[in-house]
């Protein structure tokens, strides 16, 4: 068996750290680490010297905070999900090229709700970037994972642009968990569902992930490369029930600049 200092428990517990650091907010103490980990406070120094060596950590005088490393594993994530736009683009300045953060933003403010870009990618879907506040730890969709595909408009969005054998292949890995009453939980119901996601052109959720939100997605055009991308928002049912019509509307006029960030163009912004 590998010792603590050299085996997956120390990966385990330097991964644990990266993310109470990420997840604060703000700098963060070695001794509120240790609390937090659980952990002696040589542990947590221990641990942070080599973060900081490889710059995923900085040392400030508040504490702990994610370092540079951090935004160019961000830019190869975006990358590896199909995302061609920022600072990487050959050719664009920095002012010349709007950023998938600031595409999201411009449809939180025309939408008035919380916006969403999500992929699929070699069996997972992911929700790759959010305009939600990385503060509101109570917000059901987060970046990273998405473990609840089939309760929500994003999710279904891109499993209905999959081939129905890799869909299949997706849902008996990943399940069909009931998270509220609302949830789709019948493969043969779920089918009609996404049959009618085609037929409209949008996925709607109304509940079936969190009681209190409506989600509605759109996948964006193919890119034929395996990868298939969808953009969302969402906001609290009643609010989507008053103004879905507005919602859905600027939806649509943000999927062109979304598609040419996530291909090969320059999209301008429009004005707010």
């Amino acid at each position: 068996m590998p010792t603590p200092a050299t085996g997956p428990q120390s990966v385990d517990r330097a991964l644990a750290l990266l993310d109470a650091v990420a997840d604060a907010g703000r700098p963060v103490g070695a001794k509120v680490l240790a609390r937090t980990l659980g952990c002696a406070l040589s542990t947590v120094y221990h641990l942070a010297g080599p973060l900081i060596a490889r710059g995923h950590l900085v040392r400030t005088p508040e504490g702990y905070a994610p370092g540079p490393r951090v935004p160019a594993l961000h830019r190869v994530y975006q990358r590896h999900h199909g995302i061609a736009g920022g600072t990487d683009h050959p050719g664009a300045s920095l002012a010349s090229l709007p950023s998938l953060t600031g595409l999201l933003g411009h449809l939180r403010r025309t939408a008035g709700a919380e916006a969403y870009f999500t992929a699929y990618r070699g069996g997972r879907i992911t929700v790759v970037d959010t305009t939600a506040p990385v503060t509101d730890t109570a917000h059901p969709f987060t970046p990273g994972p998405e473990p609840r595909a089939h309760a929500t408009a994003h999710g279904k969005a891109l499993l209905a642009g999959l081939p129905r054998e890799r869909r299949r292949r997706y849902l008996d890995e990943h399940g069909m968990a009931r998270f509220t009453d609302r949830t789709i939980t019948s493969a043969e119901r779920f089918e009609a569902e996404l049959a009618r996601v085609r037929e409209r052109g949008f996925a709607v959720s109304v509940g079936e992930a969190d009681p209190a939100y409506t989600c509605l997605a759109t996948v964006l055009p193919e890119r034929g490369d395996g990868i298939v991308q969808a953009l969302s928002v969402s906001l609290p049912t009643a609010d989507f029930r008053r103004r879905h019509g507005e919602v859905r509307a600027a939806l649509a006029r943000a999927v062109p600049l979304f598609a040419a960030v996530a291909g090969d163009g320059i999209p301008a912004l429009p004005e707010s």
